[in-house]
């Protein structure tokens, strides 16, 4: 008789199996070709993020909801994650993780448009959207709301919360001996001085430390790859060559099918950028923008930097210090990677998760909370947030694998509804589009905009 625990990591296999990934996968390909390669945009979407425009109604700026959105988005999986892609399928997982990120941002363009078409005033006088209010007043279906809404709050506090906390002070203990429980301490702190002061404290503080530590961590790779730059062209070369034929055996490296390196790549690509979860467009209804189209612009980027520039990086960190073959999974071999190049491959590493983690709380923080306010109302917001702050302890000094489990199903299970309402919504979202950008009645003001 399977265990609990067992049964769970057999459901979140079957969640994250093949129909889910062809679902996300299928849906990222139909709505670029439905938005005529809207990823042509992202130039734009980039200069219009970095613009700190406040126009139109919202709680916070274009660039404070990406910084938030970024914040939940780069986390353990674009270190830990791409390290396990390639660990079960090869060098050419890296390919599947970068593609699926290129077509990603077609699909968390659409999530950002609709969250702010459909997005409300709550009585507290603050902006409240995401799919559950899009499948409420767009497509008339209320109790898929509710049901997106119920696992992004269970989600919210494994995965964004329990989870990230034991991982981070578990680094500390194993890197400086330092006791868990006084990490904990101190990430629990340095999260309620954010989090109980709302969506506006969250935005100003992911707006400070999510451009510092991409920026951080992209050059710490940045230097390893030049140190290693005589290894980048066959690391490349064998990268696009596995995607297509898997790896046999070499070193410690077991060898993957074709069909395991595109599985692994896709999944994990998937689970880095949430494109498609639901997640990010729930802090993209905050933004202040005059029209839907701006706002979707700007998140777009989301994806484009998560995914297909960090991601990327790692990837080739992996294959270009031959880690991929030390037989190693996940972190472990992440480690050895940035080990292999002194001083400054640990202190990237570590300063890395450590930034990546704490954004990643911060970030669901904010998802949890609208979700819960969309179920209970805004009353329960506040206890919320104080629940959130001691699960931050909690999480930190108890191993919770059954948690990771359960947060993971629901995780996963948050993209079904949200899927249903861009496939079903899809016609919006063309017209949308093509009022606001292909018609050419939003170039003038976007031109305006970003010559400012």
């Amino acid at each position: 008789m399977e265990t609990l625990e067992q049964l769970l990591g057999n459901l979140s296999n079957i969640v994250w199996g093949p129909p889910m990934l062809i679902l996300l996968v299928g849906t990222h390909i139909f709505l670029t070709l439905r938005l005529r390669g809207i990823q042509r945009y992202i130039g734009r979407g980039i200069r219009l993020s970095i613009t700190r425009t406040a126009e139109g109604q919202g709680d916070i700026s274009h660039f404070g909801a990406l910084a938030t959105a970024l914040a939940a988005t780069i986390g353990t999986g674009n270190i830990v994650g791409v390290a396990t892609a390639v660990a079960s399928g090869g060098p050419g997982a890296v390919f599947w993780v970068w593609i699926t990120g290129v077509f990603g941002i077609a699909t968390k363009y659409a999530e950002a448009l609709l969250a702010v078409k459909y997005r409300v005033v709550t009585p507290a006088g603050t902006m409240a959207g995401g799919p559950m209010y899009v499948l409420e007043r767009g497509l008339k279906a209320r109790w898929l709301g509710i049901l997106f809404a119920l696992f992004t709050s269970i989600a919210a506090f494994g995965i964004g919360v329990t989870v990230q906390a034991n991982s981070v002070a578990s680094m500390v203990y194993e890197t400086f001996k330092i006791p868990t429980w006084i990490t904990g301490l101190a990430l629990t702190v340095l999260t309620a001085l954010v989090i109980l002061g709302g969506i506006k404290s969250i935005a100003r503080a992911c707006e400070k430390l999510v451009p510092f530590m991409a920026f951080f961590y992209v050059l710490g790779c940045l230097i390893i790859l030049i140190m290693n730059a005589q290894a980048i062209p066959g690391a490349i070369a064998l990268i696009l060559k596995s995607a297509f034929t898997g790896h046999a055996a070499a070193g410690g490296f077991a060898g993957a099918t074709v069909m395991m390196t595109i599985r692994y790549g896709v999944a994990r690509g998937l689970f880095s950028n949430e494109s498609g979860l639901g997640s990010a467009p729930i802090v993209a209804a905050a933004a202040q923008t005059t029209n839907p189209v701006r706002q979707a612009l700007v998140s777009m980027t989301g994806t484009f930097w998560d995914t297909v520039i960090v991601c990327a990086m790692t990837g080739l960190v992996l294959v270009t210090t031959g880690a991929w073959q030390s037989g190693l999974q996940g972190a472990a071999m992440s480690k050895t990677a940035f080990a292999m190049v002194p001083i400054i491959g640990p202190i990237t590493l570590t300063v890395g998760l450590l930034t990546f983690v704490y954004s990643t709380i911060l970030g669901w923080s904010y998802y949890g909370e609208k979700a819960v306010e969309y179920l209970l109302g805004y009353r329960a917001v506040l206890p919320y947030r104080v629940l959130w702050v001691i699960a931050c302890f909690v999480g930190s000094v108890v191993s919770l694998p059954l948690v990771w489990s359960f947060a993971d199903i629901a995780n996963g299970l948050m993209a079904i509804p949200n899927l249903i309402a861009l496939i079903g919504l899809s016609g919006v979202l063309v017209s949308e589009t093509r009022k606001y950008l292909w018609e050419g009645s939003l170039e003038a003001s976007l031109e305006q905009t970003l010559s400012r």
